[in-house]
């Protein structure tokens, strides 16, 4: 009997602090995801100065190869960054236009890749157009961006909110 009312505890406990923690794991999540768009933007203008060749064409560029840095594997972000996927998000990254021979722009997106699991907000980051992360919620994201819709339904989710 004595057995069984500790367990009871034990279980009352879980139940009270496994949500605590999985929110606390969504926030990690969500914080790595804005210092990974911070680090790639940091990469994106190394590799811009170091190759004078403009931006880099694809994120995979900015990653390591085993081999010493070069132009189309300058080692400047960890193989699972430049593979676009870490820390429960996925990075989608969109080069701008080539002009004179070298990529002009670039928009990165961070998207979790589990909605409602790995994280609740959306970031991007185009500094053509802004200077720092923009972050938006599941559902205005959902409603807003098509890619974000994209994504969403290949990923098999017909939620448009964590919480319905």
């Amino acid at each position: 009997m004595e057995l069984m009312i500790v367990v009871t505890i034990i279980l009352i406990l879980a139940a009270i602090e496994i949500p605590n923690l999985m929110r606390a794991r969504m926030a990690a999540n969500q914080a790595a995801a804005v210092a990974n768009l911070q680090s790639i933007e940091a990469a994106e203008i190394t590799y811009s100065v170091t190759y004078n060749n403009g931006y880099s064409a694809t994120l995979s560029q900015l990653g390591p190869s085993g081999q010493p840095a070069s132009k189309q594997a300058a080692d400047l972000i960890d193989g699972l960054l430049s593979g676009g996927r870490k820390g429960g998000y996925s990075y989608l990254y969109i080069p701008g236009p080539v002009v004179n021979g070298k990529v002009d722009t670039y928009s990165l997106k961070a998207v979790p890749s589990e909605p409602c699991a790995t994280g609740v907000e959306f970031y991007s980051l185009d500094p053509a157009i802004q200077s720092s992360v923009l972050s938006q919620s599941l559902q205005s994201e959902v409603q807003d961006n098509f890619i974000a819709e994209v994504l969403k339904g290949s990923m098999g989710h017909s939620q448009t909110g964590c919480g319905q």
